[in-house]
């Protein structure tokens, strides 16, 4: 059987700061300067005020495990490996949300409101490296 390959974020222009923080092991945020909102995901303007005065700062990555599901199929025919996927939404300290899989926790342990550090996983192969969390 042939492994087919998993689709890959590719940066843009707006992204690139946020994909080569991650290759840093570093969380960089887009945070607006004119209502000092901290946005994700990247963004050419804030979404809170509309200005274009966004700047990137590293923050410290933990956050809160605002929900999750667990997909005991494949999301799509590439992700087969990865079942069960512990697909979670975490809330950053800073306040935005992101979409994200938790990795190195068994199911049973899952709470919503957990605290949740960044692991930062290299695709081989590639320049990419991918957002994941862990229990704190």
């Amino acid at each position: 059987m042939t492994m087919m390959e998993k689709p890959l974020p590719v940066p843009t222009p707006t992204s690139r700061p946020f994909w080569e923080g991650l290759r840093q092991r570093k969380v960089l945020l887009q945070r607006c300067l004119d209502c000092e909102v901290y946005v994700h995901y990247p963004r050419s303007n804030c979404p809170n005020c509309l200005g274009a005065n966004l700047e990137w700062r590293e923050v410290s990555g933990l956050g809160t495990l605002y929900t999750y599901t667990i997909a005991r199929r494949p999301t799509a025919p590439q992700f087969q490996d990865e079942t069960p996927q512990k697909i979670a939404v975490v809330e950053l300290d800073e306040g935005p949300r992101l979409t994200t899989t938790l990795v190195n926790v068994d199911e049973a342990a899952i709470k919503v409101g957990m605290r949740v550090r960044p692991v930062f996983e290299d695709v081989q192969g590639t320049e990419v490296t991918l957002l994941r969390y862990e229990p704190a």
